[in-house]
């Protein structure tokens, strides 16, 4: 092979996987390790929502869509949308591959070399590597130790090169919930730089302790994404869809049409079904799981209460790093994840507790054994 054809980008040098791939280079000397990593949930898709694809493609639908999405998906979408935040203005919505493709085209149609996005650190970690990846510099907001995000500190970072800012509530990694008064706050720093804000709500269905609250609801200057992955255990269908200002979505639109083309047809016709099913019994079983972990972790730890999402962000015991810690559990046959894979701190580990009740107790059981 030549050395042009083997030639790769320079973009790629930006993107790490080396954090999560450390874990799992451990993690394959394991044997049937009790797996607290996987953010995807443990149940499974609803009947109606399987009947409702095997219909759609014993019907034949299963050709591309319009690229902006199939008009049933979109029209009980927007009616979901008129429940919720009144909208009845005819804004316009795009059905995407999860909230990982909106992501995708948004940072690819936004995102120019020398701009910055501001995140609050801890984060997903695609909000970077797509920063990266598109030639921006991302800017940090510790919400540390609580996780719950300081507005005067987010005004604080912005600049002229400011191009966005991105707020996941409830969050992955740290699983805390953002109140109505917070993302009120957020929106009037918003308001007050005409900064632009991507409200990534993957998982609004699972909050414990309080309403989910938008960021949408007060901003309107918000890119709205959600998905039918967490809420409906959907994440290989790939399935998402997003709002906001009418320009950004027709680019992100146009940008769709020569990328991904359109989200699978056969999802967008069981996504209907998926947003007439009644999921409040996983939220409740996710609630017990999430009690289960702050029994057992806050006191050894340390831990913050997570609100939501199936995930908590758990400080590493005194004079240890979290990678250090990880290593530890992975010998103990636990696999996590080290907290700098979401930061740039490395005091804390995530798990997911979407595995079953008795493997979780197991799991939970050990890593408290470590801790004292």
């Amino acid at each position: 092979m030549s050395a042009n054809v083997a030639r790769i980008a320079a973009r790629m040098a930006k993107l790490d996987a080396s954090g999560i791939r450390k874990v799992f280079d451990l993690a394959a000397k394991m044997t049937d390790p009790i797996n607290l990593s996987i953010g995807q949930p443990d149940f499974d898709v609803p009947a109606p929502v399987k009947a409702q694809a095997i219909a759609a493609i014993q019907s034949g639908f299963n050709k591309y869509t319009v690229t902006q999405g199939a008009a049933g998906l979109r029209e009980a979408i927007a009616a979901a949308c008129a429940d919720e935040f009144g909208w009845t203005d005819g804004r316009p919505y795009l059905v995407t591959s999860g909230v990982s493709g909106a992501l995708v085209l948004a940072y690819l149609v936004l995102v120019e070399p020398g701009d910055e996005v501001i995140l609050l650190d801890p984060y997903f970690v695609m909000y970077e590597h797509l920063a990266n990846l598109c030639g921006g510099k991302t800017v940090p907001v510790d919400t540390y130790p609580d996780f719950s995000p300081d507005p005067a500190r987010i005004e604080a970072a912005i600049t002229d090169r400011t191009r966005m800012l991105v707020v996941n509530s409830p969050c992955n990694p740290s699983g805390r919930v953002y109140g109505d008064d917070v993302l009120a706050a957020i929106a009037d720093v918003a308001a007050r730089h005409d900064l632009l804000v991507i409200s990534d709500e993957i998982y609004n269905l699972f909050c414990y302790d309080q309403p989910f609250a938008s960021l949408a609801s007060h901003c309107d200057n918000t890119l709205l994404m959600r998905s039918f992955s967490k809420s409906y255990a959907m994440t290989g269908w790939r399935l998402g869809w997003c709002t906001g200002p009418a320009a950004i979505i027709e680019k992100m639109t146009m940008l769709q049409q020569y990328s991904f083309v359109c989200a699978p047809s056969v999802a967008q016709a069981a996504g209907v079904a998926a947003m007439q099913c009644d999921m409040s019994a996983q939220r409740d079983a996710y609630r017990h799981k999430r009690d289960m972990v702050y029994d057992a972790l806050a006191e050894p730890f340390g831990l913050i209460k997570p609100g939501g999402a199936f995930y908590a962000f758990v400080p590493a015991p005194e004079g240890e790093t979290g990678t250090e810690f990880v290593e530890r559990a992975i010998a103990a046959n636990v696999l996590i994840i080290p907290g700098n894979v979401f930061s740039r701190r490395d005091t804390h580990f995530r798990i997911s507790y979407a595995t079953s009740d008795e493997k979780l107790a197991r799991g939970l059981d050990i890593l408290a054994g470590l801790a004292r």
